[in-house]
Parts: structure tokens; sequence; C-alpha cells
């Protein structure tokens, strides 16, 4: 399992402004996407059916704390984008990997902070499923859209199968026209991903980890910064 993060001080910009963060990066909006990271991370690693997790960031703190709950850490060394990163990620763990296997890849979004391992482990179950549903000769990725259903928060491909990320605006439609299945489980906190104040305030109601609820209890001591 692949969890890509952006530079912290680079992310979620308009969740920063739209819960009193202020407009310019600071140490409190930090914590808070560090802390959703790391809720995302640790019900990945959970996961009976997650061999390993793997983050990517050209970041070094979201890596360092990703490893003390016992994830593996890539640093983010062709930093041209998510793609190019999963792209790299997913080329490491299958060289990576137990010598004369080719295990699955999987990229999960950093920013589920409600995330339950249950709903991933049927998720990625489903995925496993999809995959030969085209014929013994054809691997199928496949891919779970956000709430909106516009987006991607889980893209997975089999064995023998290229990841083939292509995640940006319209995501969902991206994959679904690349040949990935989409998946349709219900699975509300896998696809509650947090772009914005209202996602976080449906991500609070289905239930946040603690850290992320830690870190957003914190954040009314912290004064914004305006730019």
């Amino acid at each position: 399992m692949i969890v890509p993060v952006k530079r912290l001080a680079e992310a979620k910009s308009r969740l920063r402004d739209q819960i009193g963060l202020g407009a310019e990066p600071s140490r409190a909006h930090e914590e808070l996407v560090l802390a959703m990271m790391l809720d995302t991370v640790a019900a990945a690693l959970s996961s009976p059916v997650v061999g390993r997790v793997v983050v990517i960031s050209a970041d070094p703190e979201p890596g360092e704390e990703a490893a003390l709950l016992g994830a593996e850490t890539l640093p983010d060394v062709p930093d041209a984008g998510l793609n190019p990163a999963l792209a790299y990620a997913a080329a490491h763990v299958r060289r990576t990997g137990i010598p004369g296997t080719e295990p699955g890849v999987a990229a999960l979004t950093a920013d589920l902070p409600a995330l339950r391992e249950g709903e991933l482990t049927e998720a990625l179950r489903h995925a496993e499923q999809a995959a030969g549903s085209l014929g013994p000769r054809m691997l199928a990725r496949s891919f779970v859209a956000d709430a909106a259903g516009t987006g991607t928060v889980l893209l997975a491909a089999p064995p023998g199968a290229a990841l083939e990320p292509c995640f940006g605006p319209d995501s969902a439609a991206a994959h679904e026209a690349s040949g990935a299945i989409r998946l349709s489980g219900a699975w509300p906190s896998l696809r509650r991903d947090v772009d914005t104040a209202a996602d976080l305030a449906e991500a609070l109601v289905l239930g946040v980890g603690p850290r992320t609820a830690a870190a957003y209890a914190a954040r009314a001591a912290h004064p914004a910064v305006d730019g």
C-alpha cells in the first residue's frame, strides 16, 4: 500500500483557510495534515490484507512519523507531482518485494482520517475479485471513487499489472477511461477524503482517528497567521 504525502506546508490549503488557520502555512495546519495521514496509515497497517505500507514524500517529517507506526518510508525522488511519485513508489515496492514474487500494489490517499480497517479490507478484497473479471489474459486495475464520485481514494493493480495512476482533476473518470474498474461498495469512511471544512465536518461525524481528533481540538490554541 502506497500513501503519497505532499510537503506539509503545501498540503490542504483550502482546508487551512476555511477552518481558521490563516491563509499562510502554520504549524497548527501542518500538524492537522500530519495527523490525518497518520490515522490513515494506522488504519492501513491494521488491515490483514495489506502486506506493506510505504509512505512517499519529498518532506521528511511524514515519513519519520509514519515509521514510528511501522510504515516504510521512501523519498519522493521524482518530486514532479503525485502520479510520478506513485509510479516511482510502485516500482520500488515490486523491486523490493519477496524474491520470485510480484505483489499487487495499491495507492491510498493520505487524507482519510475516519478510515476503518474493515472497509479498506473489504474494498481491497473486492479489488482482488475484480482483477480477473475481464478474463484470464487481462489483468484489471480497480479504484474507489471519493464521496463526491469524481475523485479517487484508492487505486489497486494486481500482480502483473502496472498501477498507471491518473490522479488529478476528475481522476475517477480518468481512471475509468484508462480501463480501471470502478468498485461500488458503500465504504463511507474510505470515501470520505478531506479537502474542505465541510469534508472534515463529515469525517468528524463518522469518527476520526485519535491523532486527527487531538490535532483538530488543539487548533484553537494556535492563532491564525495572515499573509
